[in-house]
This record gives structure tokens, sequence and C-alpha cells, in this order.
């Protein structure tokens, strides 16, 4: 008996050549790469010389139980997320509220409010160096000015500030694109449900927990997701601003991956240490997204 099939291999053969390119992109470009890390991981190597060592799951039990600095770069990781998540976020939420109701000139601010995400890294960390800086810094400058010059400090060299003026720069560089997704999210609510929540006499507190929570959850999650995986990957401002100083203080996952490859030239130890950053980063998002499936169930 034979088979045919519902489309013939004439037809089959052009949609196959024209997805080929990205295909093959992909190979090179991730698929290859990702299994080279996954075999690196395994091997002692410097980067340069042809010999590698085979050490098994050594690196990653030193990554886990023995590397200090790793998991401290893990929570300055973490704790810029979680400032990310109160802060950029609850910031850009209220003012997409606010260009939501009709907020005059609302257009502009949305240029105005975009335009640090679109800005580089590099450059966003370098005119923030030049704000918190302790000889020249116009923050020090203004608390001169207004009479709090005793508060003066070199911010990103200080190691009890150091940190959080990096999650400042970040959250300033990230509301941008959380502003815009939340008030897409709001501007899809039908307007049909505030007026009539407002005819039962609610309250806008009301409306705002009965009305626009339950309906922008998705879009909540989503912000969330992004807000993670992007904070928790941060590198660009670190090496523009403080370069993991002082003293580890503001080291981050990425930046001690790179510090191990590039300057202590342990590139099998550096690939153990990614795939362990990336493990972790997919139990977040999956986490993330089991927690969105309850909402949605409630």
């Amino acid at each position: 008996m034979i088979l045919k099939l519902p489309v013939s291999l004439k037809k089959i053969k052009p949609g196959y050549i024209f997805v080929l390119p990205a295909v093959i992109m992909l190979a090179l470009f991730y698929i290859y790469p990702f299994l080279k890390v996954l075999q690196l991981g395994f091997y002692e190597w410097d980067g340069i010389s042809t010999k590698t060592v085979f050490v098994g799951l050594s690196q990653f039990q030193d990554i886990i139980f023995s590397d200090r600095v790793w998991w401290q770069s893990m929570w300055h990781a973490a704790y810029i997320t979680i400032l990310a998540l109160v802060f950029q976020n609850g910031l850009a939420l209220l003012l997409a509220m606010l260009v939501d109701r009709g907020l005059k000139y609302g257009n502009i601010y949305r240029v105005i409010f975009f335009l640090p995400p679109v800005l580089s890294g590099i450059v966003v960390g370098l005119i923030w160096n030049w704000i918190f800086n302790g000889n020249y810094g116009l923050l020090n400058h203004w608390l001169s000015n207004i009479g709090l010059g005793n508060l003066s400090r070199s911010w990103l060299s200080d190691p009890k500030t150091a940190l959080t003026c990096v999650a400042i720069i970040h959250m300033w560089k990230g509301f941008g694109w959380a502003f815009l997704i939340l008030l897409a999210g709001l501007q899809n609510i039908p307007r049909t449900l505030y007026e009539a929540a407002r005819i039962d006499g609610a309250s806008a507190w009301d409306v705002f927990r009965k009305v626009t929570v339950p309906l922008m959850i998705p879009v909540f999650v989503l912000v969330m997701v992004l807000t993670v995986l992007g904070t928790m990957q941060i590198y660009d401002i670190i090496v523009s601003t403080t370069n993991g100083g002082p003293g580890y203080h503001t080291e981050v996952p990425v930046s001690r991956i790179i510090a191990r490859m590039l300057y202590s030239s342990q590139f099998g130890y550096a690939c153990a240490m990614s795939l362990v950053f990336g493990v972790v980063l997919v139990i977040l998002s999956v986490a993330q997204m089991k927690i969105s499936q309850r909402l949605k169930q409630t």
C-alpha cells in the first residue's frame, strides 16, 4: 500500500530552502555554542592550549558548594532584581496609569519615558558614573548646594552604596520598556468595564483592585519574567561603572563568568558557571509561569 502525501515534495522543497538560512544561523550561533559550553563544563581548559583535562562534575561541585564569590554575585543580582520588581515596575505602572487616563501631553511622555531603554548601557553607565563621581559628581555638587555636603561621598566606590547605586542606574534605564508594555495592557482593557464599575459606585481603589489587576495579570507576569531575566543578566552597566568593585561588592554572575574566563584563564570553569546560571534562570522562569497559571485560575 502506497501512502500519498498531502503536499507534494515540489511544494515542500521551496519552503525548506527558505528556512535553511535561519536553521544554519541557529545551529552556528546558538546550538553549537551551547553544546560546546556544555562539553567544556566538564573539562579544565585555559582557553589557549589544545590540552584539556576531563574533571567530570568537580567544577560544578566547586561552584555550588565552595565558590563564595559566585554566590555573592548571585545575591547581588537578586538584590537588584528585587529592587527592579518593586520600584522600577511600580514606577512604570504608575506612569502607565497616568498616561492611560488621558494625562496632558501623554504622547510626549511616551517618547521621554522610552528614551533610557534605547540608549546603550555603556553610555548610560558613563553618564551616571559622572553623576555619582566622588570628586566632581553632579550629585555631590547638588548636595553641597542645599547644605547637605556632609552626605557627599564616592558613591560607586563605597561598599555601602555601590550596589544600590548600580541598581538605581539599572532601574532608570529599564523602567521605560516596562512602562510601554504595561500601558499597552491597560489600553486593551475595555472602557465599558470602568464605566460600569463607576456606575455601581466603586471607588478608584476598588476599580483598580477588581477590574484592572485581574485583567492585567498576564501582562504583570510578562513584565516580571522579562525583569528577572534581564536584571539577572546585567553586565554592561557594571562594566561601565564599577567593573564589579569595590572588592566584589557589585560583582554579578555575568561579570563573574567573564572574569574567570578572561582574567583567570579558566574557560572550563567559566562554562560550568554559565551552565549553573542558566539552570537558575530556567528555574526562576518556570516558577514565575507556574505562579501566573495559579493566579489565572483564582
